[in-house]
This record gives C-alpha cells, sequence and structure tokens, in this order.
C-alpha cells in the first residue's frame, strides 16, 4: 500500500534520508506507486525465488517445469475438461497421488503409526504436550561437555530490550555475551531471521560478536527466511556465512524518515512558537523542517551508508566500490548472495552448526540454545500456565472479521511497523520486500 496521497490530504509533510538506488523502505510514504527502481529489484529476487519453486516441484512431482507458467486461457481450457472440479484437476495432472475423504486420510495414518487410546483417532502427541516434554520447566542439568551455542536473532531490530519474536539492541548482546562467559561454550552460531531494523542496535550486536571472537569463539552465521539490511548487518563479522538458497538478504542501504503536521495544525488553528538559545531549538514535528537540518540529517545517513559498506568490504575481503555496486540498498536471494560473495555456503542451521564446530576443532560437542535465563519464580508460573492452559483449549472462538476490518488492520499494521522503530538517531537498516 502507498500512502503519499493520503499525507497529503492530512497536509503532513513527509521527511526522507537515504542512501541507496534500491533503498525502497521509504517509498509506500513518498509515492503512490511503486517506482522503476523497486520494480526492477524485488522482480530479480521473486523470479530467481519461483525458478526455485518451480524446478524443485517439477522434479519432485516428476512435472514438466512449464507447467508452471501457463496462461488463463491454457488453464481455462484444462479446467473444463474437468468439468471444473479443482481436485480433479490437481489429480488428472499430476500434483496430488489421491483424492481420499478425511475418514480415509485418518485410516491411512492409523495404518501408520496406530490408533490413539480411545480408539477415534492416530497415536498423537499435542503440541503444547510436545513442548512442554522438549522445554521442561525445571531448566536441564549443566555438563562439561564443550558446546556449540545457538543464539536466535528473529524478527525486527530495535534498541533496548525485547522479548522473543523481536531482536533487541541490549537483549540479544546479552545472549551473545553470556555465551562468551560460558567456558563450556566453544564456537557460536548466530540464527538470523530478521528483515533488520535499528542501525544503533544492530551495531551493538554486532560489537559483541566481534568480542566473541576476540576471546577464540568462532561464529558462524545462518541465514533463514531473511537477512536483510540490520540482518545483514550482525551478520557480516562472523567468520562463516550460510545462506538458504531462497534466504532473503543484502539490502545493504540505510534510511532515516519522519512527518512533520505544520500544515496540518495551521488547517486546525494551531501553532507552535517560542524562543530558543540556539538554532536547533525548536525542531520538531510541529514546525518546518530546517533546510539546513534537513542537510545534517542527510549527511549522516550518508555517514551511516560508508559505514556500513566499509564493514561489509572489511569483513567480506572486498573494496568499497564493490560493495556499493551490489549494495545500495538492493535485495539478493541466497543463491545469488553466494556468487556475489556476500554469503560464503549455502546451507541450513544443522550446517552452521557442523561448520561451527569444524572452526572450533571439536570432535564431540553437544549443541546448546542461549536465551534469557528465568527466575526461579517464572519458572513456577511456566509450569503451572503450561498445564492450566490445556483446561482451556478450545474454550473459546474467535469470529471472523469482516473484509473491511481486515483491511484497516492491514493497513494499521503497515504503519505500525514504522511507528515502533525506536533507533535512537533515527537511522534504519530495513528491509521492507522482506515483510512482503
Amino acid at each position: 500500500m502507498y500512502f503519499k496521497s493520503a499525507i497529503e490530504k492530512l497536509k503532513a509533510e513527509t521527511h526522507v534520508f537515504k542512501v541507496g538506488t534500491y533503498k525502497s523502505a521509504v517509498e509506500p510514504y513518498i509515492r503512490d506507486d511503486m517506482s522503476d527502481e523497486a520494480k526492477e529489484a524485488n522482480k530479480a529476487w521473486l523470479t530467481a525465488i519461483w525458478t526455485q519453486y518451480k524446478t524443485s516441484v517439477a522434479e519432485a512431482r516428476g512435472l514438466d517445469v512449464n507447467n508452471f507458467d501457463e496462461k488463463l486461457d491454457v488453464f481455462l481450457q484444462k479446467f473444463e475438461q474437468v468439468g471444473g472440479d479443482f481436485a480433479k484437476y490437481a489429480l488428472d495432472f499430476g500434483w496430488v497421488d489421491a483424492l481420499k475423504t478425511r475418514e480415509q486420510a485418518l485410516q491411512e495414518i492409523v495404518a501408520v503409526v496406530g490408533e490413539n487410546k480411545n480408539g477415534m483417532g492416530f497415536n498423537a502427541i499435542s503440541y503444547k504436550n510436545y513442548l512442554k516434554i522438549i522445554k521442561p520447566a525445571l531448566p536441564n542439568m549443566p555438563n562439561d561437555i564443550d558446546k556449540v551455542a545457538v543464539i536466535v536473532a528473529k524478527g525486527i531490530i530495535l534498541n533496548g530490550t525485547k522479548k522473543p519474536g523481536q531482536i533487541g539492541g541490549d537483549s540479544t548482546a546479552k545472549l551473545l555475551r553470556k555465551a562468551r562467559y560460558d567456558d563450556t561454550v566453544k564456537s557460536v552460531v548466530l540464527y538470523v531471521d530478521s528483515p533488520g531494523g535499528s542501525a544503533f542496535a544492530s551495531e551493538i550486536i554486532r560489537q559483541e560478536v566481534e568480542n566473541l571472537q576476540a576471546v577464540g569463539k568462532p561464529v558462524v552465521a545462518v541465514m533463514s527466511t531473511y537477512a536483510a539490511s540490520g540482518g545483514y548487518w550482525i551478520s557480516a563479522g562472523a567468520d562463516k556465512i550460510l545462506a538458504a538458497p531462497s534466504t532473503i538478504t543484502g539490502s545493504i542501504g540505510i534510511f532515516g524518515m519522519f512527518l512533520t503536521f505544520e500544515n496540518t495544525l495551521d488547517y486546525l488553528g494551531i501553532h507552535t512558537d517560542g524562543v530558543g538559545t540556539t538554532e536547533f531549538a525548536g525542531i520538531g514535528i510541529t514546525k518546518t523542517l530546517n533546510p539546513k537540518v534537513a542537510a545534517i540529517m542527510q549527511r549522516g545517513i550518508e555517514h551511516g551508508y560508508d559505514q556500513f559498506i566499509s564493514l561489509v568490504a572489511d569483513k567480506r575481503e572486498m573494496s568499497k566500490d564493490q560493495v556499493d555496486q551490489i549494495a545500495q540498498g538492493r535485495v539478493w536471494i541466497g543463491e545469488t548472495a553466494l556468487e556475489l560473495g556476500l554469503v560464503d555456503d549455502l546451507g541450513y542451521l544443522e550446517d552452521g552448526v557442523k561448520a561451527a564446530a569444524e572452526l572450533a576443532n571439536l570432535e564431540t560437542y553437544d549443541t546448546q540454545y542461549i536465551q534469557r535465563s528465568l527466575s526461579k519464580s517464572e519458572l513456577f508460573w511456566k509450569g503451572l500456565l503450561q498445564n492450566a492452559s490445556v483446561s482451556f483449549e478450545g474454550a473459546f472462538e474467535v469470529k471472523k472479521s469482516s473484509t473491511i476490518l481486515n483491511l484497516v488492520k492491514e493497513i494499521t499494521a503497515d504503519l505500525e511497523a514504522v511507528a515502533k522503530l525506536n533507533d535512537p538517531k533515527g537511522v534504519y537498516a530495513y528491509c521492507l520486500a522482506c515483510e512482503l
């Protein structure tokens, strides 16, 4: 969604500071459509992922890869052959192996894993009970076996301390410090699944990666769904970087943006005035932005971009010009990132753990997830609530929202994504395409 006309109707002024031809995260607030540069970049990585998908599924199903790009008239002709039956279409053209009722499917699973105790289903365990088994309320007893620590960095990178699901500059740095001071931890895997966020918080986390390396503990960055912008920032200094073939990464660039509402307030008859001791006094959302202040902010963004590409150039053994050519805020997928030198290899978490063990010369080791330590009180309530939650399962029904309400929620979510960014300098390394 693009909000330029809406912002104009609110008489607000949008102030954008960025570096990078392809840094399109701010476009929804300054345009009513996608720029040609953003279309070019997005089309490139989407096409690459689509090719991966087609190739993989075609090989698995024994299909012609051209089946994936048929035109609507071709599809309609084939659809008419099966009388408008989607299920029969899937069967006749090789997308599924059989059509079965729920009961038939249930009995097929029973034949493999057995029947449950009441005879009304197959032998299974609920997700919540499974979590209780693999994550017991009582902590595991420590041992002295050498360990490869796994630290998960998932979500938007924000300043400060954040709960799991978001990356806090302070809280994630604390996990890295915890691994550094644990003598049984010999190497670390940083498992990154992030579109970026605060440039300041990203740098705090990156410094902790360096601190681990300084005490002789290798760090392997493993990129999951995406590790772009700030997600790449925190990965760049690792001893080895792995990405999945379809990982969205790169987006090396930064931006700053805020709105001012002097025209909105003037329309409402509200004005701001006062005195100050310097020209910096009174800067805020209620007054027109001084062009000199805007120039200062733009220069700061340019410095941040130079810092970013210098970091990548240093850690990836490339020249700044080489990095700049593949940076500019442009998004790449894992396969292309490997060709460009942004990652060292293609792989997944288990590959990262093996690589971290090899870098630390470990033959025998355990894998340990580093998480925030729970207090005795938190452990008690965690166990209690896990047991109690089973009793309430299915007790409440959530009604479906209307289409209009869903649209409002979507618009609100887009705006909140920017509103919750809290970098103290207002500088962000954030990948909008990753969120899409």
